[in-house]
């Protein structure tokens, strides 16, 4: 089962499309500047695509509408 949920997510973000989006800037963020949120043994995903997704459902990161 893959974490955090998708459902979970998209009570947080009204759109799949949005998610994927930035999820994605968040993670190659985290990849150029090696900078996390979080300490790195918190997170549950080793990879920079999971941890981004994580920081989306803690609230770590906003999302402003243009």
């Amino acid at each position: 089962m893959l974490y955090p949920s998708i459902d979970k997510l998209l009570n947080i973000v009204d759109s799949k499309y949005k998610l994927v989006h930035v999820a994605s800037k968040r993670s190659k963020q985290m990849l150029e500047n090696n900078h996390y949120q979080m300490r790195e043994c918190d997170y549950q995903s080793k990879k920079g695509l999971g941890r981004a997704l994580e920081e989306v459902e803690k609230g770590l990161i906003t999302i402003k509408e243009k």
